[in-house]
This record gives C-alpha cells, structure tokens and sequence, in this order.
C-alpha cells in the first residue's frame, strides 16, 4: 500500500491525550526513587571517610570517627556508635532506602505500564472503527495482510515504546540533569573527565538514528509483505492444493522470508556497530574515571570515600546516556511504526463527504428509480468487478454504465441478466453507495423512495437493504450466530421459517449441533450450495424492505432453486427484489427483466414480452430450455448449476 501523500506520523504528544496525568505521576514516582537512591553513595562515602589514619603511624593502622548522622541516628535508635554498630545503621539504612527506591520504581513502571495499555487499547478502537468506515476503493488496492500487519505489530512497536521508553526518556535526562551538578560538586576535574567523551557518543547515536528509520521502514514493509504472502496462502490453501502448486507457494514465502531476513540482517548489523561503539565509549569513559580517580585519590587530591561516591554517581550520567541507544532503537521502531497508522488514519471515511436530507424518511417502502446513470470506476479500481484486470487508461476510464434508467414500484421484482463485466454488480454497489455515482466517475441520479441516494446516510441505506453477494461471507461462528447478523433479536420461530424458504432448515437439523454448529472460516465446512442457501436465509431473517441476490443460486441444484423461488413468489410484495441470474428459470416471474451488455440496458420487459421481441433473451431461453429438456430425457443428473443429483448425466 503506498503512502498517502499528506501521510504524517502521529505524534506522541497527541496520542497521550487524557493519559498524561498517569504519565506524570509516573515520572513523579520515578524522581522519588532517582532522589532515594542518591542518597546511597553519599553512606558510603561517608562511612569510608570515617577511617582515618592514626597519626604517626606508618603501618597503615586506622580509627574510625563516627560521622554525624549516624551518631544520632543511633542515639535515636539507642545503640552504641562502635565501628561494628556504625557499620550496621549504615547497611540497614542503604537496603531501607534501595527497598523504597526499588517501590517507586515499581510505581513508575505500573503508572506508565497502565498509561501505555489504556493508549494502545483507544488506538486498536481508533483504527478498527476507522478502517470500518474507510470506502471501498480503499479496500481495493490495499493488502489484507499489510493491514493486519499495521494493526498488530505496528501497534505492539507504540506500546513498547510507550511502556518504556517514555518514561526512560524522562529518567536519562533527570539523571545527567541532577547528576552533573553533584558531580562538579564532588570533583570539578573528574566530572569533565566524566563527560569528555559523552559529546561524541550523542553525535554518533543522532547520526545513527537518522540511518535506523530507513531500516525500520524497510524491515517493517517487509514483514507486511510476508504477512500478505501467508495470509493468501492460509485462505485460499485449497485452491493451492487442487492446483497442486504447494512447492510454488512455498518458494514464493521462502523468497518473502528471505527478504525480510535480509533486511532483518542489516537491521542488525547495524544496531551492532552501534551497541560495540557505545560500549567502547562507555567502558573507556569509567576507565578514565577510575584511572583518574585513583591517580588523585593516591596524590591527596580527593580522598577515597569521593573518589568510590563519584565512580557510582558517574555510572548514572554515562550509562543512562549508553541506555540511550535502546531508546533510539525503540524511537526510530516506533517513528515507522506511528507514519504507517497514520498513514491508514489519513485517508477520509466514505461519508466524510455526505449531504444527508434533513427530512430523510425512517424506513424506505421499497421504491427504486433510476435515470441516465452512467458510472465508471475511478484510476485507483484497476477491475471491475466481475470483469477482466483492465489493461490501459483507456479501458480504466470506461463506463461501466451508459445512461441505464428504469423504475420499480415498491413491492415488485426485478431482474438483471448480461454477461460478465456488464455492469450488473456496478449497479448493486452504487445502491448500497459502496461507490458513489455522483463523483467524476458517473452521472444520472438514483431515487429510493423519492429521496435522492447520496441525500440519505449510508448506514440508513444498507439497514433497508438486505443483500447476498456472488460471494457470500460466513463467520467461523455457529450457524444461529451467522443467521442472526442482521437482526440479532429474531426469534428461533423467525429462524425457521426463513431456513425454510431459503431449502437450509433440514439440512441444518442434520448436523450434529443443529442451528448450534460450528462454521469454519468463511464457511469452508459447507458446501457452495449450502454457503448461499445460509447467506439467503439470512437476508430472509433481515426483513428489509429491498432484498438483493447477486447470482445468489448459482451453486444450488434446479429442485432447490424452485423451492427458493416459491418461497420467495410467496412473499411477493412484502419486499422489493432484485436478482441478478445467468439461468432463466430464476427470472422468469420478475416484473421487469433487464438485459445489459457493455453496461447499457438491450432489452427490458417481462418474460413473455422478451421472448416475443425474439432478441439476445429469447435466444438463451431456448438454448437453456433445450439443454434442460436434454438433461430430463437423461434422468436426474447434474443441473446448470454443477450441483449434483442422483445420477450422473451420461452421453
């Protein structure tokens, strides 16, 4: 999927919105423990200072002079102030301070912890409900998994850099902020020795996250292509199989898996020049801290209980700014991560656009007209569908439908019969406004109702039409669950009676669960037949006012197909119908019949008007009815449909 144009990252300061107060707490509690913790080397340095010397003595005997604080701390505690006891306040008072250190530790990594989910989990909200609304043509040229991808791994990258690093970003600069100073304090020379070489580990890691982005970037497309590569293959692995083309798939993941190793592989070849560079500083950085401490510790410069506070105190300005390099992963990590959701974010909902009447009715009686609509798809939908991947601008900008105009009275059936490509789908999907008519791509008007189509909302529109497309979607859900999508609160008796009409509800009642029957994904475990049976059913259940069956009975055998079309000549005028058929048995009670090809209207009438006109209606009808009659003089065997009966059609 190609970046939007106008794509920018989202930024970290708006996704905090609402959550920063936790953030801050967070950062807070995360001072606390920084501020416990300095207190660490200042007991030690002052424990190591109480041994002094014994005048005149040269064998390095020692006294212990008991500092201050721990004098009255053990008067308050009424203990004596030997070296042994000194030793001990100071022990308990270092693992008491560590322990509420470690507390507020904890406080900062479950504050922000909490933050990080709670803004992630609003993300998953944002995206799925937009990527709900986005139009059609969107879904067109993007890739399923590129988009799984982007919802899943993109997402966990934010999180972790949420969780983590935000935070840690705030540590590494209260750390060099509140360090430095103490550390000028201790020993102005050692502390520029301590930052000597943290200018050139800054400039290395600015130059190396310019670099890691790109290679996040192309890292991150390549796992989305890997996924893409997987996602076709688990959803069509029985086209794969009945073509037999197992090994060419599995070259073509293996040559996807091998370019996402190879980015991979730069990747970290990269992350690893840079982790033995800063390293190299860093350890090289605490060499020149001891070398030099000790040089003037030995000298008299500092005395050993400074030199041992500052070795602690510099740990936490250099290897904070050595952390830093983690934080730079996870920040180039979470940069791509952030341009590639906005990227989705940016594109417009399909009614973002929308002019809804402010009289819009509540419920539509059924009522379609339709004048000089003529459609063609935009540059983005590269085929029709139904029809064949055009193969130049030429043919991209061609009409779909060329000035196609009719009118059904509430109530009544209607029929579309044509070749593939011939704009019969087109017509269903700018009813259901999947696509709009009224764009650059198309012109006339469509009138439910009297109300002009782009006047009423679209969620208002596919409430009042229940549609069953060429090919019919099935939840890996029980068969109750699937049935009741569109109208979750019918009744078992409603369930029924619309199995019923659709010819399902015996076969249901033959599972072993009955109505209580798992589905696998997209309905795999039933047969193609029962796949558009089920989804018919459905629509029946829905009880809107304008049903749709996209060739709905193609998979179904010729005695089914009567007892469907029965149920449905009997609650002729409860609903407006329309069918969409290649076999003329499915039509012939229709009210109007219309015959397209190259998206203009040939024929129109009823069934008996069409075969008077002797036109391209009433040559099929023969060609069909022959072939038919052929089929019965033969016995039961395999109907138009390829579902078979009894007995096999023999020559």
């Amino acid at each position: 999927m190609s970046p939007s144009a106008n794509s920018k990252p989202l930024g970290l300061y708006g996704l905090t919105r609402g959550y920063r107060g936790p953030y801050l707490a967070s950062v807070g509690a995360m001072a606390v423990g920084i501020g416990l913790l300095f207190v660490v080397p200042v007991v030690i340095r002052s424990m190591i200072d109480g041994f002094v010397p014994l005048e005149g003595e040269d064998g390095g005997r020692y006294s212990f002079v008991t500092p201050e604080w721990v004098r009255s701390v053990a008067d308050a505690l009424g203990v004596g102030t030997g070296v042994v006891a000194s030793l001990m306040v100071a022990g308990a008072l270092i693992i008491v301070v560590t322990a509420m250190a470690g507390l507020f530790q904890y406080l900062k990594g479950h504050l922000a912890a909490r933050a990080s989910e709670a803004i992630v989990r609003s993300m998953r909200n944002t995206l799925h409900s937009h990527l709900a609304a986005l139009p059609a043509t969107y879904f067109d040229t993007a890739e399923t998994g590129d988009l799984v991808q982007r919802c899943t791994s993109d997402v966990e990258t934010v999180r972790v850099f949420l969780a983590a690093q935000v935070v840690e970003i705030g540590r590494s600069i209260l750390l060099v902020v509140c360090v430095t100073p103490v550390l000028f304090a201790l020993s102005a020379p050692l502390a520029w020795v301590t930052l000597a070489l943290l200018p050139l580990l800054v400039i290395y890691s600015a130059f190396f996250f310019g670099r890691l982005t790109q290679y996040f970037k192309e890292v991150d497309e390549a796992e989305a292509r890997l996924t893409t590569v997987l996602q076709e293959n688990l959803t069509g692995i029985r086209v794969v199989r009945s073509f037999g083309r197992r090994e060419f798939e599995e070259q073509k993941f293996n040559a996807a898996n091998h370019e996402h190793r190879d980015k991979t592989n730069l990747l970290m070849q990269l992350l690893a020049r840079f982790w033995g560079f800063s390293d190299l500083v860093c350890m090289s950085q605490g060499g020149l801290v001891l070398f030099f401490g000790a040089w003037w510790t030995l000298r008299g410069e500092i005395t050993l209980g400074t030199m041992v506070a500052f070795t602690m105190y510099s740990a936490y300005v250099i290897w904070p700014v050595r952390q830093m390099g983690r934080t730079l992963v996870d920040a180039g990590k979470a940069r791509v991560s952030l341009r590639r959701l906005g990227e989705v974010l940016a594109v417009h909902h399909e009614d973002a656009t929308d002019r809804v009447l402010e009289n819009a009715p509540s419920k539509l009686s059924g009522s379609i007209r339709i004048k000089d609509l003529s459609f063609s798809y935009g540059r983005e939908n590269k085929m029709e569908r139904g029809g064949s991947r055009e193969g130049d601008d030429q043919q991209e900008a061609r009409q779909v439908l060329q000035s196609v105009s009719f009118e059904l009275q509430a109530g009544q059936t209607l029929a579309l019969l044509g070749p593939p490509g011939s704009g019969k789908s087109t017509l269903i999907r700018l009813l259901l406004r999947l696509y709009d008519y009224d764009g650059d791509g198309g012109s006339g008007s469509i009138e439910l109702d009297g109300h002009q189509l782009s006047g009423l909302s679209r969620d208002f529109i596919r409430k009042q039409i229940a549609v069953v497309m060429q090919d019919p979607f099935l939840y890996a859900r029980t068969i109750d669950e699937n049935l009741l999508f569109g109208r979750p609160t019918a009744s078992s008796e409603d369930i029924q009676a619309a199995t019923s009409a659709a010819a399902i509800h015996d076969s249901i009642e033959g599972f072993s669960e009955g109505y209580g029957t798992m589905l696998g994904e997209r309905g795999v475990t039933l047969s193609g037949g029962q796949k558009q049976r089920l989804a018919i059913a459905r629509v029946l259940l829905k009880q809107a006012p304008i049903l749709i069956l996209d060739d709905a009975l193609s998979a179904v055998d010729h005695e089914t197909e009567g007892l469907i079309m029965r149920a449905l000549r009997q609650r002729h005028g409860q609903h407006t119908t329309i069918i969409i058929a290649h076999r003329l048995s499915c039509v012939t009670q229709a009210d109007l019949i219309l015959v397209f090809d190259q998206g203009r209207v040939v024929e129109r009438g009823a069934h008996e008007e069409l075969l008077a006109q002797g036109g391209a209606y009433s040559r099929l009808w023969k060609i069909q009815s022959a072939f038919t009659r052929q089929i019965d003089s033969h016995g039961n065997g395999p109907d138009l449909a390829g579902e078979s009966k009894t007995n096999e059609v023999r020559p």
